[in-house]
This record gives C-alpha cells, sequence and structure tokens, in this order.
C-alpha cells in the first residue's frame, strides 16, 4: 500500500511547495476596455478617427487640379485606377495647418456608401488605443468649425484626443457642394 500512496505524497508535496512559493507573485489585476483609432495632427491639436471609418493612410499623391472648385478640394489623384478627391481639411475648417509642406502631410482615406474621399491632415500618428471609461463627452479646445465632427475625446496621459468622426463630415452638404459658384 505504501508504494501505491509514494506517488501521491510527492505530488501533494509539489503542490504545497508551489502554493507557498506561489504567495509573493502579484495578484492579476483586472483587463481593462480599450477603444482604439487612427490618431493625427490638425492645426497642432490630436484627433483620432474611430477604427472602422479610415480605410488606408497615405502619403499625398500626386493629384490634378480641378479648376471651377472651392480651395478645400485640392483635387483628385488616382489611387490605385480609382479617383480619389483630395480634400485639405485645415482648409475645410478654416484653421491654421502646423505643416506647410504637402510632403509632411498624410491622407486618411474613407469610404461610405458611394462616397470615396481623401482627407489631408498635418500628420499620422498610427493606431491609439484609450481606457474606454477616459471617454469625456465634451473635449475642451474645439475650434467652433470642427466641433460638429467631434463625437467627445479620450484622456491619456493628461492630453485630449478628440474623437472625429469622418462619416459625420461625408455627410455634411458644405463637404459635399464642392464647386465654386
Amino acid at each position: 500500500m505504501s508504494a501505491q500512496t509514494a506517488p501521491f505524497a510527492v505530488l501533494t508535496d509539489i503542490a504545497q511547495r508551489s502554493r507557498s512559493m506561489a504567495a509573493g507573485l502579484p495578484e492579476q489585476q483586472e483587463a481593462v476596455e480599450l477603444w482604439n483609432g487612427i490618431g493625427f495632427i490638425l492645426a497642432g491639436e490630436r484627433y483620432v478617427a474611430p477604427m472602422g471609418e479610415v480605410t488606408e493612410i497615405l502619403h499625398v499623391p500626386r493629384f490634378t487640379h480641378i479648376p471651377g472648385v472651392r480651395p478645400f478640394l485640392l483635387g483628385a489623384a488616382n489611387v490605385r485606377g480609382r479617383l480619389l478627391p483630395l480634400v485639405d481639411l485645415a482648409s475645410f475648417f478654416d484653421i491654421p495647418r502646423s505643416s506647410r509642406s504637402l510632403r509632411e502631410r498624410r491622407v486618411l482615406v474613407v469610404e461610405e456608401g458611394d462616397i470615396f474621399s481623401g482627407l489631408v491632415v498635418d500628420s499620422v500618428l498610427g493606431m491609439q488605443y484609450f481606457a474606454s471609461d477616459s471617454f469625456k463627452d465634451t473635449p475642451k479646445g474645439v475650434p467652433e468649425n470642427v466641433r460638429p465632427f467631434v463625437t467627445g475625446g479620450y484622456e491619456r496621459n493628461e492630453e485630449v484626443w478628440k474623437v472625429f468622426s469622418a462619416v459625420d463630415l461625408l455627410d455634411d452638404e458644405r463637404f459635399l457642394d464642392v464647386a465654386q459658384w
């Protein structure tokens, strides 16, 4: 009988020693729910577009100017066989841009239904993650012209990233009406 209990006694001893050694290990913390989006700079301010609203990020491609359109429409570019209208967001919102050359700027490609458009921003900061509970309904410092397209903000490291809704922008009549006269 002792031959049968010996393996069990060894396993019991190993389990007890494991528990005594594990007592000093850190306690497992509760997982934090995260929200993510594409971060970008516009007029020196940090914004983030929800992940599902941006289909691609590009350097500003070569484009053709289009006569008779409002100044915020830079032109149209051929991107993999599709015409991509390029909209300068700083010009559309009548706010200063923080980067001067087109080389420094980036394009957020958005597509909603039949509308395919490139939003030219000062720079792109890549994918950003925020704790869901850091959401603020009304972030401060949003320019008046941009406010209708900001749906809140996330705070991280004492900075507020304003959530920019490209879908709301694509539904706006002023955005869709590009004719000069």
